[in-house]
């Protein structure tokens, strides 16, 4: 039986080769968790496609396909993106198990923290998209201009477009750990964002431009939020370099 790779101890040498290899047995190690995360995907993938065509319109409960194999290549593609998103603590804890060892044993706790403080903000960007954003969106497309157009929702541009939202919100909701990471680099202090926080709000309206959105509309619903989240991170930038203070305070006290 295969083992799983083993993780190095902090700063242990290691030779080219057995670096390779054990990248090589890691990279397997995703593959698998992406093919049995596709395959679960496969099999629920009825209960997938009603999941994803729930913000459609009630005359539009059913997308249309154009192609003899359309059907099932679509549903392939998104048993594979579905698949991809069960496998993903996976393939990040096999990246962070070969990265692992070069980062300092005293952050490594911080960069857990990060990494759980970024999945809670991908999930309530992900529930904010699907129940907030995208049946806004989908029913101000679906009925523009509606006395000139007769909609026919092909499935291949409508899941693409699902997706596009869904990743764009995502992203937009990593706004704070981004704050908070050039905060921790010395790059940003609370003291700046204060003072140019007009500046902050028109470079955020430039990354939201930037970011996947399929349409003006959908791109203005995300900026919304992220504008919020701007404000939310100056004043978590706050507390972190309170925090920060105290602890450099006590250390000192203690060296003392």
């Amino acid at each position: 039986m295969a083992r799983l790779p083993r993780r190095l101890a902090h700063a242990e040498e290691a030779t080219l080769a057995e670096h390779l290899d054990e990248l090589r047995g890691r990279v397997f190690v995703m593959l698998g968790a992406l093919i049995a995360g596709t395959v679960v995907a496969f099999v629920f993938h009825d209960h997938l496609l009603n999941w994803l065509n729930r913000p459609l319109p009630a005359d539009h409960s059913k997308v249309v396909t154009l192609g003899v194999a359309e059907p099932f290549t679509i549903t392939i593609t998104v048993c594979l993106y579905a698949g991809f998103v069960l496998a993903l603590p996976v393939i990040l804890w096999q990246l962070w198990a070969f990265f692992a060892p070069a980062v300092d044993p005293s952050a490594e706790r911080k960069v857990l923290g990060l990494a759980v403080f970024a999945v809670a903000m991908a999930a309530g960007g992900v529930a904010f998209g699907y129940w907030v954003l995208l049946p806004r969106a989908v029913h101000f497309l679906t009925n523009y201009d509606n006395a000139h157009f007769q909609h026919l929702i092909q499935a291949k541009p409508y899941y693409s477009f699902v997706v596009t939202v869904l990743v764009g919100i995502v992203l937009v909701f990593q706004t704070p750990l981004i704050v908070l990471g050039l905060v921790f680099l010395g790059v940003l202090s609370s003291r700046i964002l204060r003072k140019q926080r007009r500046m902050g709000y028109l470079i955020t309206a430039a990354v939201a431009l930037a970011l996947p959105g399929p349409d003006p509309v959908t791109t203005f619903l995300e900026l919304l939020p992220m504008w919020i989240l701007f404000e939310g991170s100056i004043w978590l930038a706050v507390l972190f370099e309170r925090r920060r203070r105290k602890v450099a305070t006590a250390s000192a006290t203690l060296r003392a």
